[in-house]
């Protein structure tokens, strides 16, 4: 890496502190989900917020769009959505000047930097489906006419866990493309008495914006030059190979599951642990980041037999079980 190159990436990983200190002054605790978050942005990737009502999941998204200076949607996901309320659909339109009609493609909430896709478990698969071309492509296509999405894109999807009548689950094709699956949990009882005070008077932080679209995608491409060993390497590939019941040598991963992840978890895993070693100022990923990222990258990517849904067995606690039983 040349010097000037390594002086201008220091320059921004410096800065990552900083963008955590302005979410900070909005959001209150979720620290481990804000990490998670960062860390699909700077890997690339999309993310599935999974949290009971209540806990700031859209405001999160929205201040760390705020501090990013990022172009923000927001996509209220209902039973009635169409794919062109996403996408975009054609309106026809008249030249005034020769009275020809023509039809112009009216672009929709997809094309901006950060898409929040606020309960996306609300609407139907052919809806779901539209976001599947745009998240894997960075594209969409409309009359047979591509039209790239800009850069950086991040799709944040939310779902509610506790509210099933109405609800469509998303298929495994769809669960796959996200990146890390983010579990929200309830705010410890001091940040809780902390949002009490901060939220209910007349006081609102202004977020100063920390890092623009260019240097989102420079600290991308340094991302990807994070040095992994190829012993870790050999750990992900064993971890996720561990994870298919047919391949595992944990007991409790042969009588729990039915299916485990297949290669793009490990492309995952590798790639956010470079992700996670760059927002904590390191250079090179360290078996912690692993350990700490398998559960959001595989807890969507294994399934479980009808036993173990019976039995309360969660696919945290498989995946527990894989980071005990592969060294």
């Amino acid at each position: 890496m040349e010097t000037q190159n390594l002086t201008h990436y220091k320059t921004l990983v410096a800065k990552l502190p900083q963008l955590k200190q302005e979410i900070g002054k909005v959001i209150i605790g979720q620290q481990e989900a804000i990490d998670e978050v960062l860390i699909a942005l700077l890997a690339g990737g999309h993310c599935l917020l999974e949290g009971v009502p209540g806990l700031a999941k859209t405001l999160m998204v929205r201040t760390m769009a705020d501090a990013l200076a990022m172009q923000f949607k927001r996509i209220q996901f209902t039973p009635d959505l169409m794919p062109g309320d996403i996408v975009g659909t054609e309106i026809l339109e008249e030249d005034h000047e020769t009275g020809k009609k023509f039809f112009q493609f009216n672009r929709g909430p997809i094309f901006a930097n950060v898409v929040l896709a606020d309960e996306i478990n609300r609407t139907p698969p052919k809806t779901q489906a539209a976001m599947l071309e745009a998240m894997q492509e960075y594209r969409v296509t409309y009359a047979g006419t591509d039209y790239a999405l800009p850069k950086p894109f991040l799709i944040i999807a939310t779902q509610n866990p506790i509210e099933q009548a109405g609800t469509y689950p998303l298929p495994e094709a769809q669960l796959d493309r996200f990146l890390l699956y983010i579990k929200l949990s309830y705010p410890s009882e001091l940040e809780e008495l902390e949002v009490l005070r901060s939220t209910t008077g007349t006081a609102r932080p202004e977020l100063k914006t920390i890092l623009t679209d260019k240097e989102i995608l420079d600290l991308q491409q340094l991302t990807r030059q994070v040095h992994i060993s190829d012993e870790l390497i050999s750990f992900i590939n064993r971890l996720v190979r561990a994870s298919r019941p047919q391949d595992s040598p944990s007991a409790f991963v042969k009588q729990w599951g039915e299916w485990g992840a297949g290669p793009r978890a490990g492309q995952a895993l590798v790639l956010c642990a470079k992700a996670r070693a760059v927002l904590n100022e390191r250079y090179s990923v360290i078996p912690e980041d692993i350990q700490t990222l398998a559960y959001p990258i595989l807890r969507h990517r294994i399934a479980l037999n009808f036993r173990a849904e019976a039995e309360g067995i969660t696919t945290d606690r498989v995946i527990k079980e894989l980071l005990i039983s592969v060294k």
